[in-house]
Order: structure tokens, then sequence, then C-alpha cells
């Protein structure tokens, strides 16, 4: 950007004076930016798929033991139980082996797990719906805070809400409270909300995953309550599936 200034001289000479130009920064992440990048979601999803092993209990009695493969985009999944059975998503589409024991839990396991897992990278999902940023205490800590919740029409289940406790410095996400509206109403839900916490990370490829996870009872205004159920991760890692990962058998019975 050039100015002209008149030099007071005999002359009357004119100068041409160079302003530099404004830099204007970009804004400041969100809370939503920040926890994503602390997780390197970018990395992650340059990743085709992952694959694990879980074990979850709750109440001390095993719930599922699988292995789990999974697109970072989440559109397809498959859920290998140890007893043989599968559960196998598409989209909005859940198969399940005809030998499967609790197949009244077929939608649930095909996306429950899925979503804990990659929770911190579906932050921004379309459908999403953010509260401002707050702070409160948990376990003695302060931390960010914000609840999530969701457009009408979102998911298999848009009634689902969720409060995100993030580390204020590390930006890691430690609790998440939630509530489950799967085969029931909103407000019984709301009567028996939950929380998740994640522990033990490991970094996979530049990517951290949580290896352990604690489900407690929670309340607003109480925090956290008894520990009700667990699980464990192990051999956590990307892979590159074959034509046939999650190509349903035939026989397998849409839920």
């Amino acid at each position: 950007m050039l100015l002209t200034a008149s030099c007071k001289n005999e002359n009357k000479q004119e100068k041409e004076v160079e302003v530099p130009e404004l830099i204007i920064d970009d804004e400041p992440m969100s809370l939503i930016e920040t926890i994503e990048d602390a997780y390197n979601k970018e990395a992650f999803l340059s990743n085709e798929a992952v694959e694990l092993d879980m074990v979850i209990s709750f109440g001390g009695k095993e719930r599922l033991d699988a292995k789990m493969t999974y697109l970072t985009n989440s559109t397809k999944g498959k859920i290998e139980l140890k007893d043989g059975s599968f559960i196998y998503y598409d989209g909005e589409k859940v198969f399940h082996s005809p030998d499967l024991k609790n197949d009244k839990a077929a939608r649930f396991d095909a996306y429950t797990w899925m979503y804990f897992l990659f929770f911190q990278n579906k932050l921004s999902d379309q459908g999403t719906i953010w509260s401002e940023l707050e702070t409160s205490e948990l376990n003695n800590k302060m931390y960010d805070t914000q609840h999530l919740s969701f457009e009408a029409n979102t998911g298999d289940a848009p009634d689902d809400w969720y409060v995100v406790y993030s580390d204020s410095k590390t930006h890691m996400i430690e609790y998440v409270a939630y509530i489950v509206t799967v085969n029931k109403s909103k407000e019984a839900a709301e009567s028996d909300p939950h929380a998740i916490g994640y522990s033990n990370f490991k970094i996979i490829d530049g990517v951290p995953f949580a290896q352990d996870w604690e489900f407690y009872e929670w309340t607003k205004d109480g925090g956290l309550g008894k520990v009700i159920g667990k699980a464990t991760l192990k051999d956590v890692k990307f892979v590159t599936t074959e034509a046939d990962t999650f190509m349903v058998p035939e026989g397998f019975i849409e839920k």
C-alpha cells in the first residue's frame, strides 16, 4: 500500500512513503479444533482403517470380547466376536450372523463402541450442536467443558447427548458423560446418565488411543459415581482392508 506525502521544502517534491500491509492473524482455533488437533485427526484420517481387540465387561461380567475393524471415516465396520459370530455395518444398515447370541443389541454394538473409540475425531461431524465453552470441576480437577447434542435425524439416536471434559492444557478428553436413548425414551435415558473415562494412552503412528476405558454412574451435580464397567483395548493398529473385509456373507440377518 502506498501513500503520497508532501514535503515542506522549496521544491515541494512529492515522496512515496511505503506503508506495510496490515496482516491479520487467522482466527484462534475453537476448543473442538484444538481437541481434534491434539488427537492428530489429520493423521488419523490419512489411514484407511483401524483394527483392534476389545474386551468389555459390566457388573463384573464379560459383555463383549471381539476383534473390531472400522474404516477411519466410520462408514463401515466389522465385529468378530470370540465365539465366532459376527456383526457388520455399512452406513445405516446392520447385519449379524444367525448365531449371534445377543441379537437384540446388534445395532447398539455395531455403532456404540466405534463411536466411543472415534469420539475425539467425530466432534465436528455433520449434525453436531455444541454449547458455549465452560469450565467445571470433576474429580477435584477443573476441565474445559462443552455439551454436545444433535440435529434431528442425525444417526441412530439423535436424542443422545454428551458432556465433554477435556484438559485445559493438553486438550485431551479425559471424561465424557452421556445418555443412551436406543430402545428407550429420552426422559428414561436422562434419569440414568453415565460417563466414560479414557486413560493409558498409546501413540499409534502418531495418533493417541486410550487403551483403558472405565464406565461410571454420573450426574451433573454429583459428578462421577461408582465404576460400572470397563473396556480394555489391545493390538490397536492401522490397516489396509481387503476387497472382502466388509463384505457381508450370505445368510446374515439385517437388523
